[in-house]
């Protein structure tokens, strides 16, 4: 007869435990506190349940599905509203931003933004200085940053505005760069044009 490992299913089985925790945790963190990074809430929640790092963290799809149904169970309402405000606003910046090849992403897009969500768009432009121009032509103020986080796909610069009191990130990248992304599933596009943004309007 074969033995069975009692103690290693125990330990899978708690480790199992553990992960759900800690996506339930994180996705409740970024729902009520307002926090937008997937690494940032999966460490916080980690520390706050006294769990290491290592195998019992979950992937951003774990936190995704437990964010989503956190959403659904006791932020439906409030979520719907909110995201249906957050992308006008993010067709109104993309159209006044038409000649700079504008796209939405982020929890925008995808539909877990949030009470605290703001707007990211990616631009693409032959010189940061041409958005700048433009937005200071129409009065906008805005303030720049430098990406904190750098590879491939990483902006030249950021800018920030207050668009009716809702935060829009603006990353701008070279123009020869936007037919370098890496392909994406049409099933869950992490970019969308204006027509797609309006679409994603009329249907919530």
């Amino acid at each position: 007869m074969p033995r069975h490992n009692s103690s290693a299913r125990s330990s899978s089985s708690g480790k199992g435990l553990a992960r759900r925790s800690v996506a339930s945790l994180a996705a409740r963190m970024m729902a009520e506190d307002g926090i937008v990074d997937y690494g940032f809430a999966k460490r916080k929640a980690a520390k706050t349940l006294g769990v290491g790092d290592g195998e019992t963290l979950p992937t951003n799809d774990e936190i995704e599905v437990e964010l989503r149904a956190y959403q659904s169970l006791f932020q439906e309402d409030e979520q719907r509203e909110r995201l249906r405000e957050l992308r006008r606003t993010a067709l109104e910046v993309m159209q006044l931003l038409a000649d700079f090849h504008p796209y939405l992403t982020g929890a925008v897009l995808d539909g877990t933004a949030g009470r605290y969500s703001g707007v990211e768009i990616d631009l693409y432009a032959d010189s940061t200085k041409d958005v700048e121009i433009s937005l200071l032509s129409r009065d906008i103020s805005y303030e720049s940053s430098e990406p904190q986080h750098h590879g491939h796909d990483t902006p030249e610069t950021q800018l920030h505005l207050d668009w009716n009191d809702i935060p829009v990130t603006l990353s701008i990248h070279p123009l020869v760069n936007e037919r370098q992304h890496k392909r994406e599933s049409p099933n869950r596009p992490t970019r969308a044009h204006a027509s797609a943004v309006a679409t994603l309007i009329a249907q919530t």
